[in-house]
C-alpha cells in the first residue's frame, strides 16, 4: 500500500553504507495539518538516496512512501522487537506535484449554479418502487 504527504524538508541527513551491500539516507519533513507541527522521518534506501540531492532544507515536498515492519528477535533475551519505518520511493517538489494534480485551488472558487427549492410535482402513483 502506498502513501504520500505533503511538507516543508525540515531535515536532510548524509548516505549512511549500513553494510557493505546496503545504504540507507534519511530525512525529516514537518508536516503542519494544524497548529501542532509534526515532525515525521523517512528513509531512502539504496540507489533512492540520490533522490534528496535535488531538494533543500525549506524546500516544500511531496513524498511517496510505504509503510515497512520488521520482527527481530534479540538472541540474548529471546525478546521480540518490532520495527516501522517509512520507506520513500519519491520524492517531488509540491509544486510540482500540484500542477499534476489538477487545476489551482481557484479554479473551484468559481459560483455554483443557484438551487432551487422546488421539487418536480409527483403524481400520487408515481412510487420509486
Amino acid at each position: 500500500m502506498s502513501f504520500d504527504i505533503t511538507g516543508k524538508l525540515f531535515r536532510k541527513y548524509d548516505t549512511v553504507q549500513k553494510t557493505q551491500t546496503f545504504s540507507a539516507r534519511e530525512f525529516v519533513i514537518e508536516h503542519s495539518p494544524s497548529q501542532y507541527p509534526q515532525f515525521i522521518k523517512f528513509q531512502l534506501t539504496q540507489d533512492r538516496c540520490s533522490l534528496m540531492d535535488q531538494h533543500n532544507e525549506g524546500d516544500e515536498i511531496k513524498v511517496f512512501f510505504d509503510i515497512r515492519g520488521n520482527k527481530w528477535t534479540d538472541p540474548k533475551s529471546n525478546e521480540d522487537k518490532f520495527f516501522t519505518n517509512l520507506n520513500a520511493w519519491k520524492i517531488e517538489a509540491a509544486s510540482q506535484s500540484q500542477s499534476l494534480d489538477g487545476p489551482p485551488d481557484s479554479a473551484y472558487n468559481e459560483a455554483a449554479p443557484p438551487a432551487t427549492d422546488a421539487l418536480p410535482a409527483m403524481e400520487e402513483d408515481d412510487l420509486p418502487f
